[in-house]
């Protein structure tokens, strides 16, 4: 049963009884790729529900037969015609979607199928959790036309690091799940007619999870990532955990792992006191 939904252009948002939402990319006659009009539209999206408290996780997903084809040719092609102005722009309001994905409040899954090209690459990188069917495929396909895959770097090169991103992003070249899976682009890989329950299973996961803690972990990643191992990070990270300890939601988890119960947090809404969904209650 889907709670809401909001019906854009080009990127559809719904949210489901338990505060799952899914920002679903809506250009299937084009493989979903994005526009300036879609890139507007999901950074809106991820904006309102960055702000939305009764929002627990956000799915992205893509329409039709492909995830996203990445940036949309005609587009870039009619951008030769611009203003270096006009063109930073354009490239500006791409990159803060990017970031604004990557730094969402909120965990992050890609669902993700079929072709995954360039842009959409960097869409899997820049959510928490990816997790694909098994016919999908990618390509960092940027230099094929004589550009460069800038924006998306910083995220592509954290998921697979520096020595895949040379291979990839030099031959441009095709690969497939089990390579993305290899190099760690993807999590999880499943057969296409699993992959709602496999999202879902994912989903039923994080709602177990403290909400305040999934966020205090989305902050303490990168953080830990690029700070030296020295008296800096260890005395940051020690404040930190003394600081989260003392939180009603902390307290709570360890009472309730002490009574053997579940946390609060577990409960479904008033409307719907049933068990949290094992599956995602729409077609992704």
């Amino acid at each position: 049963m889907t709670m809401s939904k909001t019906t854009g252009t080009k990127v559809l948002t719904s949210i489901d009884e338990y505060g799952n939402a899914t920002l679903t990319l809506n250009r299937p006659e084009v493989h979903n790729a994005f526009d300036p009009d879609m890139v507007r539209e999901l950074t809106v999206a991820l904006k309102a529900v960055s702000k939305n408290d009764s929002i627990r996780a956000v799915v992205i997903a893509g329409a039709g037969k492909s995830f996203c084809a990445g940036a949309d040719i005609a587009h870039m092609r009619q951008s030769a015609k611009f203003t270096k102005a006009q063109n930073f722009k354009g490239a500006g309001e791409s990159a803060h979607m990017f970031h604004a994905l990557y730094t969402l409040n909120k965990p992050t899954v890609a669902a993700v199928h079929g072709a995954v090209r360039g842009g959409g690459c960097g869409i899997v990188a820049a959510c928490d959790i990816a997790i694909a069917t098994r016919t999908a495929s990618f390509r960092l396909s940027e230099v094929k036309i004589g550009v460069i895959p800038a924006m998306i770097s910083p995220y592509v090169i954290g998921a697979i690091g520096e020595r895949q991103a040379r291979r990839y992003m030099l031959s441009g070249e095709e690969f497939d799940c089990a390579e993305a899976w290899r190099i760690g682009l993807v999590h999880d890989i499943v057969e296409e007619e699993a992959l709602t329950e496999r999202v879902g299973l994912m989903l039923g996961q994080l709602y177990s999870s403290g909400p305040q803690a999934l966020q205090a972990i989305k902050k303490l990643i990168p953080k830990s990532a690029h700070s030296a191992i020295g008296p800096g990070i260890v005395n940051e990270t020690a404040n930190i955990i003394a600081k989260i300890r003392a939180t009603p939601e902390a307290q709570e988890g360890l009472t309730a792992f002490l009574e053997k119960r579940k946390p609060s947090w577990t409960e479904a809404p008033a409307a719907h006191r049933t068990a949290p969904p094992t599956k995602v209650k729409k077609k992704i």
